[in-house]
């Protein structure tokens, strides 16, 4: 199946090209969990009274780190795009900055993000509907709004390999790109979303909130799945937009 050899070949991607994945991502990355770490360290921020911290102390740093996370995430997905689709690598344990390809980045984003919210509001009526009726069906109906939300990301989401090598494509387009190998953006979807499942199983050997067995095998697990997610809609843009073979 064409699904399942898109999401080997991401994988194979990340796994052949390794120490670049790192130089890529690893200090971006650390930037991403730095408020795990930090929540993990200070589980409870008080103030000098011994009360804890207001609202304020701890939103401001939270906000920046917040911020900082996302610009992280970015600049590591712009950078991979690059490095898979252009052969541009990294200099250092630093990509470099592309600024207007991270802000058109973000800006598809976030038109990705609305229009797949739309599409689950609209979905989620009939689902909703069925699922009070016959309440057996509802995790299979909730397992679909997932399934369906994978779907619509991944046939949509080639604008964003798109805009990180700084070329044009509409929502229109990648729509249309992918429309004669749909029922392989669908077996992607249930392949991506069984594999989120089945790494998290593992945490349950200690499910402990505070447990470090959690903390280092999460920020690992997100790592790999981060430059795999990547990988995937690189994949897919290489294949359905620049007519690259799959492996």
């Amino acid at each position: 199946m064409k699904g399942w050899r898109i999401f080997l070949h991401s994988l194979r991607m990340v796994i052949d090209n390794i120490g670049t994945a790192l130089r890529v991502s690893l200090v971006l990355y650390l930037v991403q969990v730095a408020s795990q770490i930090a929540t993990y360290l200070h589980p409870t921020e008080t103030g000098p009274d011994g009360m804890p911290a207001s609202p304020l102390v701890i939103g401001v740093p939270a906000l920046v780190l917040a911020v900082l996370a996302v610009l992280a995430s970015l600049w590591i997905a712009v950078a991979w795009h690059r490095f898979v689709l252009t052969g541009e690598e990294p200099r250092g344990w630093l990509p470099r900055w592309h600024g207007g390809e991270i802000l058109g980045y973000f800006g598809r984003s976030i038109l990705i993000a609305f229009a797949i919210f739309v599409s689950l509001v609209v979905a989620a009526i009939p689902v909703a509907l069925i699922g009070a009726a016959i309440p057996a069906l509802g995790p299979v109906l909730v397992f679909g709004l997932v399934g369906l939300g994978g779907y619509l990301f991944f046939r949509l989401g080639l604008i964003l390999p798109a805009a990180a090598v700084g070329e044009r494509l509409r929502l229109k387009e990648a729509w249309s790109a992918t429309r004669d190998d749909d029922g392989a953006v669908v077996t992607l979807a249930l392949v991506v979303i069984a594999g989120s499942l089945l790494v998290e199983l593992p945490a349950l050997i200690d499910d402990s909130a505070g447990s470090i067995v959690n903390l280092v095998y999460g920020l690992v697990i997100n790592w790999f799945a981060t430059m795999i997610g990547i990988s995937v809609l690189t994949s897919l843009y290489g294949h359905f937009i620049e007519r690259r073979p799959i492996d």
